[in-house]
């Protein structure tokens, strides 16, 4: 790790950010979202201490901890290496556009609030759908001008009151400038980008990250190309995980799940932004897609990886998709990142 870490400075990394997946947030099924609108305080310790529950109940099984964050800081830096801050980048992690969307919004403010020089690198490792939120990222910060005034137009109702015009996400409004009235504070800032399991579903803009690499859990099947997964498979092998990782396989198009009606802003805007990502994808075709098997997406390098047979039940490798955040394969991805981003040798 201490070769990672010097490899990782001597390119400029000058931050990490580890984001986690669906449904081990800071507000998975957007409980909070309204509450922090008219009392934001009370809305973050909502969210806060809905993170430390899930922390504590799910560890590092399909979630990126403390813990996990602060040995991932001190072991590239040894005992006298220079410290690559490494952070924790929380999303709500609802499982629709919208929530993706507001990830999003949430991180480019995130890094633009660090003020980094041009040329400075920012390493983002995200598992699951935090690799769609990065592809949305990418997709608002290169996208042209109309591109990103119809993602906010999608979007608007979530943020500011219809007719009333009040704005009551504030983090919203703010990104919407930086983007379209500039100056971009990330302009000339170089974003890495890793993803650990994530489901096919957005496309990436070329123009907005630097460096893309996928890691895929998969075990090839005789009879199937070599980067295809079977489709469909057994009970059996789905709840033993033996072809590797299933929600990678089938959190596709079409697998979203809706806000709820109480939340009619969110609704509004999850069915906009629906008709702006997804508008040809029709759920009476999900099984026909999930078929094709399909592990590995159209932009960036993947690696697919057969992790070995996973220990224990259901509720611990999450039909495959767990293994990626353990702390025992942090050597092996940081390595892999650094020969393919940083010309780490050996």
């Amino acid at each position: 790790m201490r070769h990672v870490g010097r490899a990782m400075t001597g390119a400029g990394v000058q931050a990490i950010y580890l984001a986690h997946g669906t449904f081990v947030g800071t507000d998975a099924l957007g409980l909070f979202a309204d509450i922090g609108r008219f009392v934001p305080q009370l809305g973050d310790s909502f969210r806060r201490l809905s993170k430390q529950a899930v922390d504590a109940a799910v560890g590092d099984a399909g979630n990126y901890t403390p813990e996990f964050a602060a040995l991932f800081e001190r072991s590239l830096a040894g005992d006298e290496g220079p410290v690559i801050p490494v952070r924790l980048f929380h999303w709500s992690s609802e499982n629709h556009h919208l929530g993706r969307a507001d990830g999003a919004v949430r991180l480019i403010d995130e890094l633009a609030s660090l003020e980094l020089p041009v040329g400075a690198r920012v390493l983002l490792w995200g598992h699951s759908h935090a690799g769609n939120v990065f592809a949305l990222v990418t997709n608002l910060l290169a996208g042209d001008r109309g591109a990103v005034e119809q993602f906010f137009d999608a979007a608007r109702v979530y943020y500011r009151w219809p007719l009333l015009g009040c704005i009551d996400i504030p983090r919203w409004q703010h990104v919407e400038r930086l983007l379209l009235d500039g100056p971009n504070p990330l302009d000339g800032v170089d974003l890495d980008m890793v993803t650990f399991g994530t489901p096919i579903r957005y496309g990436w803009d070329t123009a907005g990250y630097s460096q893309l690499l996928h890691f895929v859990n998969h075990r090839p099947t005789a009879g199937l190309p070599p980067y295809r997964a079977p489709f469909p498979p057994s009970p059996e092998r789905v709840l033993a995980a033996a072809d590797g990782d299933y929600v990678q396989q089938f959190g596709i198009a079409g697998t979203n799940f809706m806000p709820s009606l109480f939340a009619w802003r969110s609704w509004w805007a999850d069915n906009r932004l629906r008709q702006l990502f997804e508008p040809e994808v029709s759920p009476p075709a999900l099984a026909e897609r999930i078929g094709l098997g399909a592990r590995v997406p159209a932009e960036g390098t993947t690696l697919l990886v057969n992790y070995g047979e996973p220990e224990g039940n259901l509720t611990q490798h999450l039909l495959g998709h767990a293994v990626y955040t353990q702390q025992e394969w942090l050597l092996f991805h940081a390595e892999e990142v650094a020969r393919h981003f940083y010309g780490l040798d050996g």
